[in-house]
């Protein structure tokens, strides 16, 4: 299992690299000193790797069922060190691009190990300031959904307002099918209302500005994506 995973830890290197993913392009550059921060979400555990090595093992918490943590490729782009407070002692902050988000410690030890957060990822004070000092701003940073990937909260309907790693999926596939021009982000805005309409329309579904489970399949979105 430990030599599957190193593997896709090389392979996401390289993904990251050459920009063969649409999320890796939210990185910018090289991993620094080779190093990668691999969060799985459903494990509730934060791997570190340095040049397809595990070096750390982290327990962590993560989003509740309403707040989820963001799923795809992400990088460390800020810090900063306070005193003791509900981050614990040391934040380091990520640019997903629908909401702010972050590793840091916490004031509620008994989450760890739990759906809890608000999406940030929670560590121990003591993992915390341990991963401060490893990790440098530019370090990529994966959270793995597991087998559902943005989808593992399900397919829920999305409407105008809605922010996550699902929208992120919708907005790819509108874009896909040309119903949504420009990027994804992520967020649910006025443009991806009117393509949600438009795409309703083109596959004679009932009129709605919703994306609900009809449209999901209608657009070929698996729940393994």
């Amino acid at each position: 299992m430990e030599k599957k995973k190193r593997f896709c830890v090389l392979l996401l290197c390289i993904c990251l690299l050459s920009g063969c993913r649409e999320s890796a392009r939210h990185t910018a550059g090289q991993s620094p000193r080779g190093l990668l921060i691999w969060i799985e979400l459903d494990q509730k555990r934060l791997i570190v790797y340095e040049n397809g090595q595990s070096i750390a093992v982290f327990p962590i918490a993560s989003g509740a069922a309403d707040t989820p943590s963001p799923v795809g490729v992400f990088k460390i782009t800020h810090r900063f060190s306070t005193q003791f407070s509900g981050f614990g002692t040391r934040f380091l902050g990520l640019n997903v691009p629908w909401g702010q988000y972050g590793i840091h410690g916490t004031n509620q030890p008994a989450s760890i190990g739990r759906n809890a957060s608000h999406g940030c990822i929670r560590l121990s004070v003591r993992d915390a300031e341990r991963l401060y000092a490893m990790i440098p701003n530019g370090t990529p940073v994966v959270m793995d959904g597991g087998a559902y990937g943005a989808l593992s909260g399900g397919k829920r309907t999305l409407k105008e307002g809605d922010r996550g790693a699902d929208v992120f999926l919708l907005q790819r596939r509108l874009i896909q099918h040309r119903f949504l021009s420009g990027h994804a982000d992520g967020v649910f805005g006025p443009n991806t209302r009117q393509a949600v309409i438009a795409a309703r329309k083109a596959f004679s579904l009932p009129a709605g500005d919703q994306a609900n489970a009809a449209l999901w399949q209608a657009l070929g979105i698996i729940s393994f994506e």
